[in-house]
């Protein structure tokens, strides 16, 4: 039996990628929900014209982890078999969805994009302190947890939403995955990893705030695999 599922984006201020996205989007998943996180820049009237989506929206910005969570349970009440999620900047390619889809089977929990896998053409080069954020991050959780992870922030992912129950994610910030991959090691889900192109449009895209400095933002990554790992007692 095919699987039903459901592609997720997370929004937050968007209004110049959203409606192309979103088309893309379409062609390859014909369930389609949005999360718009408290948006305020014409992001929400161009939803509101729409169609075609399903959107939700939080009333306040609360944070990509909020947003995310959002659509795990609207995936999981709606009986949903796999969600995918995948970024709103254009930077992941939609024509990939169906291949998360079907590598989402035979008992594997997540399937999460990596950037560092393979070459692709289409590959671009990163802003430096972002891959090198990532490539520490990624190798303090394979270290830690026990799992083979080399792309610990990529947004494209497909989850089984049996999987996605035994959750208990509360980080509603950028953080939140590092909160996911303690979780998931912790219930000894099955994870793989799936190469995605390198795609950079945007590198000077904020993170918010004081998040921006990259010495705070690791800090901060730090703090919240800290806080998850003590959580389980389970990890060193």
């Amino acid at each position: 039996m095919p699987q039903k599922f459901l592609t997720t984006l997370p929004v937050f201020n968007e209004v110049k990628y959203v409606n192309e996205v979103l088309d893309l989007v379409k062609k390859y998943s014909p369930e389609v929900l949005v999360v718009d996180d408290g948006s305020t820049d014409g992001t929400a009237e161009l939803l509101a014209q729409r169609n075609d989506v399903i959107v939700i929206q939080h009333q306040q910005n609360s944070g990509y982890g909020a947003a995310l969570n959002t659509a795990f349970h609207y995936a999981i009440e709606h009986d949903y078999d796999t969600v995918v999620t995948i970024d709103c900047d254009g930077q992941h390619e939609p024509q990939r969805i169906p291949e998360f889809v079907e590598a989402c089977t035979d008992g594997v929990d997540i399937v999460s994009g990596s950037r560092y896998l393979k070459q692709f053409d289409e590959d671009t080069a990163p802003p430096e302190q972002r891959q090198k954020i990532n490539q520490t991050v990624s190798a303090e959780i394979s270290r830690r947890l026990g799992i083979t992870l080399t792309d610990a922030f990529c947004g494209f992912k497909a989850y089984s939403t049996c999987g996605l129950k035994k959750l208990n994610l509360t980080e509603n910030g950028y953080a939140m995955p590092l909160e996911l991959w303690v979780q998931a090691a912790q219930h000894e889900l099955k994870i793989v990893e799936w190469p995605v192109p390198l795609i950079y449009l945007d590198e000077e895209r904020s993170f918010g705030g004081v998040l921006d400095d990259a010495r705070t933002r690791l800090e901060y990554y730090h703090l919240v695999l800290d806080r998850s790992i003590a959580k389980t007692k389970q990890f060193a």
